[in-house]
């Protein structure tokens, strides 16, 4: 939230930050005292602080200095309650209220939406998901109930081999299709083909194919044990008792009988699937997050065990004993899909690929690849790839989102927070280029490629999932360099809110034809989660202003918005935390708590009045621009895209629909397209 938009520090809170600084309870604050509250706040907020201009190891510098004087107003030893008071009123600092008013003022938008709004807000945000989950629980119930009524109407199959038969297939029914799309979620080529279609995606959110993945192991897990337990502890227990001899074969044929219990088991049926489900068991316990974290390798050979497993899924109903066998069909398609892509992944960590590796800082590196001219798909930002590097393993393959991609040079940010990525940082030589060797296995489909299809776009996220949409950031920045060259000679220092030519000129914008803007909000819990993208975000602020400085007309223009939502009890820490973001200097044009360039705010933006102002900037844009810019229909859309709290995603989908609503009204044809995501 702007400072200046909000309520300011009550004089309450000014007393209550006083004497929280004044100490010694003299009526005056010492530069002592101010220090020492500098190290509190930093301890609280940045326990592991990035090297800025305030903290180069242990030392005090000048900046550090200038920076408390600036609160005392002088280079005086102290400043007194009342001066301090004054000046903390100039400052505009927001009520640790304002935080408490936005969240409740999100909430009581949404509880007065109309019955029919809130709907709408809602199915824009959760629709998608719910759909896709009521066509996989309905085929599950559908072919479940099928041979549920099967095996209790015909009595024949419950003589012979009792309740256990109609647990078993009743379980197998609801079967075929959970495997089915089990089987198809880990298909990486499939889901970015299907990205193509807009409806589609739409429909089934691509992005959720790991936790779907993850719930429906579990149930077909469950079902699996139960068609287990029907055939171990029922049907074959029914089935070997010789007063049932009869009536077996009946089903079975005279020659399937007397059969002992151990005769069933030793049977096709009965050991590929006791030998099925002990694998598909492995494969679960190899799964649980504890064998992850401790042996990524032993999660990834586990799942191996799949293969077998498969196999053994498909010859399990071949002997055709109660119905014709129907498991391998549903499990073709997918199996197929998914064996090509492992074949593709293994053929391609033979073939590797030379590479760069740089240390960004303490958090991040960075690899810079050349794509070879014989990869025949087209790479761009915003994608991911999945990464090898032989050094580390040969088996371990992770996935990282594009960062860059100019022509086949391609650059990938990597957070080193892990096993596998600290002992990948542990590769580099320092500070300086690091060759290394990688296998890349992609590129495949991210939420971020809608994002091409929108000439102006707002994107709101939380947390580091938003990586792919940093990426566009800067490769739509590297673009524009290449195409738009500027010199590197000015001050690099931003002005506390920057201002573009459309907002200068008033109701004459002076744009060019090929203006793209993109507004990036990224919410974040705390400050820490800023520092490892900050490099990357941070060129891209000084791209922008070396544009801004030399170009008549804006080509692109991206407006960065950060925003840490924690709140903090303590009145010192928040006032200091907004006085520590608002201290630039020509030197350090970067935020000393941040790091970024950009202003960061803290708690969450209005998105109410974001819109309203894009809406306003939009209609300016429009009026500059000529017919040939827009689509047949003389349209201007906007891509609003969103991951977070479903509460802020359904204020952003009720504002899309008004606005959209509004265009139509009042001419402008302005369009708001509000698309659900999970990024990364």
């Amino acid at each position: 939230m702007d400072p200046a938009q909000s309520q300011s520090l009550s004089n309450d809170e000014i007393e209550q930050f006083l004497d929280d600084l004044d100490t010694n309870n003299d009526g005056k604050i010492d530069y002592e005292e101010l220090e020492h509250k500098l190290d509190q706040v930093y301890q609280e907020i940045a326990p592991v602080p990035k090297r800025h201009h305030l903290h180069h190891d242990s030392r005090r510098d000048d900046a550090r200095h200038q920076f408390l004087h600036r609160i005392i107003g002088s280079h005086e030893k102290w400043i007194s309650r009342a001066d301090l008071t004054q000046r903390i009123h100039e400052w505009n600092i927001p009520s640790m209220k304002t935080e408490s008013k936005n969240d409740e003022d999100e909430n009581t938008y949404v509880h007065n939406l109309s019955l029919w709004r809130h709907i709408r807000a809602y199915w824009s945000v959760h629709g998608p998901k719910i759909l896709f989950l009521a066509l996989v629980i309905s085929m599950q119930l559908a072919f479940g109930i099928w041979q549920l009524v099967k095996y209790v109407t015909t009595i024949q199959y419950r003589q012979a081999f009792g309740w256990g038969a109609v647990l078993a297939k009743t379980c197998a029914g609801a079967l075929y299709p959970t495997f089915f799309f089990l089987i198809l979620s880990m298909s990486r080529y499939f889901s970015t083909f299907l990205r193509k279609f807009y409806y589609i995606s739409r429909f089934v959110n691509w992005d959720l194919s790991h936790s779907f993945h993850v719930k429906i192991s579990i149930v077909a897990l469950a079902l699996a044990s139960l068609h287990a337990i029907g055939h171990l502890t029922g049907s074959f227990v029914f089935g070997s008792q010789p007063a049932r001899a009869d009536r077996v074969a009946v089903i079975l044929g005279e020659g399937a009988v007397p059969r002992r219990y151990s005769e069933y088991v030793a049977t096709l049926p009965g050991w590929s699937g006791a030998v099925c489900l002990g694998l598909f068991w492995t494969l679960a316990l190899l799964s649980m997050p504890v064998v992850r974290r401790r042996s990524y390798e032993a999660f990834q050979l586990g799942h191996l065990l799949m293969f077998p497993m498969i196999g053994l899924l498909m010859a399990h109903g071949t002997a055709g004993l109660l119905q014709w066998p129907m498991f391998g069909y549903w499990l073709a398609f997918p199996t197929l899909l998914v064996v090509v892509e492992r074949v593709v992944r293994i053929s391609l960590g033979l073939h590797r690929i030379p590479a760069t590796m740089r240390v960004i800082d303490g958090d991040t590196v960075e690899i810079k690849a050349t794509i070879p001219s014989e990869r025949i798909w087209k790479y761009e930002a915003g994608q991911y790839i999945f990464l090898q590097v032989p050094k580390i393993s040969l088996f371990q393959w992770h996935p990282f989102t594009v960062s860059v991609c100019i022509g086949n040079e391609m650059q990938v940010h990597i957070k080193t927070d892990g096993d596998w990525t600290g002992r990948l940082r542990a590769l580099a030589d320092g500070s300086a280029p690091t060759s290394i060797q990688i296998g890349i296995n992609g590129p495949f489909g991210a939420p971020a490629q809608r994002f091409y299809d929108f000439s102006h776009s707002i994107v709101v996220g939380s947390g580091i999932g938003v990586t792919p949409f940093s990426g566009i950031l800067a490769d739509l920045q590297a673009h524009d360099d290449q195409e738009h060259v500027t010199s590197d000679d000015i001050t690099e220092k931003p002005p506390p809110d920057v201002t573009t030519e459309v907002e200068k000129d008033g109701d004459n914008p002076k744009i060019a034809e090929d203006y793209r803007r993109v507004d990036f909000h990224w919410m974040v819990r705390d400050r820490n989660y800023l520092l490892w993208f900050s490099d990357l975000l941070n060129s891209v602020s000084r791209s922008q202003l070396r544009h801004r400085a030399q170009e008549d007309s804006p080509h692109l223009d991206i407006r960065i918005q950060t925003y840490v939502t924690q709140r903090r009890k303590k009145i010192s820490t928040h006032v200091y935390r907004w006085l520590l973001e608002m201290h630039r200097t020509d030197e350090h044009p970067e935020s000393p708590l941040t790091g970024l360039i950009n202003p960061t705010h803290f708690g969450r933006p209005d998105f109410v009045d974001v819109l309203d102002t894009h809406y306003e900037d939009m209609r300016k844009v429009k009026a500059s621009m000529t017919k040939q810019d827009m689509d047949s229909r003389q349209r201007l859309k906007v891509g609003v895209f969103f991951c977070g709290a479903p509460v802020i995603g359904e204020i952003l989908a009720d504002k899309c629909a008004l606005l959209s609503a509004r265009g139509r009204q009042d001419g402008s044809r302005i369009e708001y397209h509000f698309m659900t995501e999970v990024f990364g």
